[in-house]
């Protein structure tokens, strides 16, 4: 059980570490491609919160599942919306 979790805290960290990088190292032209893919992988992170919440093994993964779906949620929303947005200024000024 405490070698799990030390699994488990050091792929975190450095998953942490690579976002890190991977984020800074990224040109802003880059950024809403970027952005799209990042939608895809919370996709993917909905779907375990929604197994996870929807075991019911405990109260505490029951929640964890329910803010882990809250959260992705609001990743994707708002990545559609930044997308878009970012879209939008490379529209003609005719085109609606």
């Amino acid at each position: 059980m405490q070698t799990e979790v030390i699994t488990l805290i050091t792929i975190f960290i450095l998953a942490t570490y690579l976002g890190f990088e991977v984020i800074t190292k990224v040109p802003p032209i880059l950024h809403t491609p970027l952005t799209s893919g990042a939608n895809a992988i919370s996709g993917i992170t909905i779907l375990g919160a929604l197994i996870s919440a929807g075991a019911k093994l405990t109260l505490l993964t029951t929640i964890l599942g329910f803010l882990a779906v809250t959260f992705a949620m609001i990743n994707v929303v708002g990545g559609y919306m930044v997308t878009h947005r970012m879209l939008k200024m490379f529209r003609k000024s005719g085109d609606n």
